[in-house]
């Protein structure tokens, strides 16, 4: 049995689930993040083009709640990793804000919270030339977080053991570690920090679906041991489905549906979320009518006029190529569709 203290801040352990559910950690409004990808100045002035802006995000808004997982599905080049690396400090975004609450730690003092991403490639995060014990050690030495060496040797031991692995992995390099185990070694690394806010960017979905079920669990485990929020962005809806607590629709850096993930499942009422969860395997009904998603995810450089979805949607009218929809409530889910 580990001592739940030494991993993350006190007064997370000693509340309770429910009353950490309706504190919020995170604040995003109206948050975008633009690119410029326009040719040289010299180049656009002589073929006179205008310059070309990519909206990877545009207007998000949402909270998250501590001790929950919020999750983010769309297609690949919606957003998602974009927007993942702008709450963890990566990415600055262009307009808009992104706010963490403060907490109380044990020593007193009142600040944000420890902000680490799990990234979607185990291997690429570690660095091949550092044994395990050095790759988990590094945060606790760079933040102070032991004193001496003996102390940091001993928590690393106690983060590799919580995550499934032996004290004995510590002296091993990652390329030694199958798919699984590395991204255990990145979940104990994230955790070294004392962080209590976890960004996961899609990170099972470079493992084999085996794999993932234990990757999954071992994230449940800890959030429920450890008072842990995550924000979790994937484009598998079955492993969404098994993390989240709340869940946002995104389609070309902006929310269609946002709501609890319960209601979302149970009742999707944006087109997109039909067409997505329609791709969901279903044990009782292998042979049920599906409606294949047709036509490609548009340019962020030159996004469709009025709804972005509307040139593969097949509720689409004339309106919804002028006018964009508004994200509105309705009935405790939030919709971007003036067709429902």
């Amino acid at each position: 049995m580990h001592d739940v203290t030494s991993i993350v801040p006190q007064e997370v352990v000693l509340q309770d689930a429910d009353a950490l559910s309706n504190e919020i950690a995170l604040t995003v409004e109206a948050a975008s993040c633009r690119f410029d990808v326009s040719a040289p100045a010299w180049s656009r002035l002589i073929s006179r083009e205008p310059r070309r802006i990519l909206r990877a995000v545009e207007e998000v808004s949402f909270t998250v709640r501590r001790g929950t997982t919020f999750s983010i599905v769309g297609e690949s080049g919606c957003g998602k990793s974009t927007l993942a690396r702008m709450i963890v400090g990566l990415q600055r975004p262009t307009e808009g804000s992104l706010r963490f609450a403060d907490i109380r730690r044990p020593d007193g003092t009142i600040g944000p919270p420890r902000v680490q991403m799990i990234f979607q490639d185990p291997y690429a995060s570690l660095n091949p030339r550092w044994r395990v014990g050095d790759v988990i050690a590094e945060p606790i030495r760079e933040l102070r977080l032991r004193e001496g060496e003996v102390e940091t040797t001993r928590r690393v031991g106690d983060l590799l053991e919580i995550v499934g692995l032996s004290r004995g992995d510590a002296t091993r390099f990652p390329h030694e570690f199958s798919g699984g185990q590395r991204q255990r070694i990145s979940i104990a690394r994230a955790l070294a920090t004392e962080a209590d806010f976890l960004v996961c960017d899609e990170p099972t979905s470079a493992l084999d679906v085996s794999v993932q079920a234990q990757i999954l669990n071992l994230m449940v485990r800890l959030q429920r041991e450890f008072g842990l929020t995550y924000l979790f962005i994937s484009h598998n809806l079955s492993v969404v489905r098994h993390m989240s607590d709340d869940l946002a629709i995104m389609y070309l850096g902006r929310f269609v549906e946002a709501g609890p993930a319960e209601e979302v499942f149970a009742r999707p009422r944006h087109p997109y979320t039909r067409l997505l969860l329609e791709t969901i395997p279903d044990v009782e009904k292998p042979n049920r009518e599906r409606r294949p998603m047709s036509g490609e995810v548009p340019s962020p450089i030159a996004p469709p006029s009025g709804c972005a979805f509307h040139p593969r949607c097949a509720m689409a009218v004339e309106r919804c190529s002028e006018q964009r929809p508004a994200l509105r409530d309705l009935g405790g889910v939030r919709l971007a569709c003036d067709r429902v």
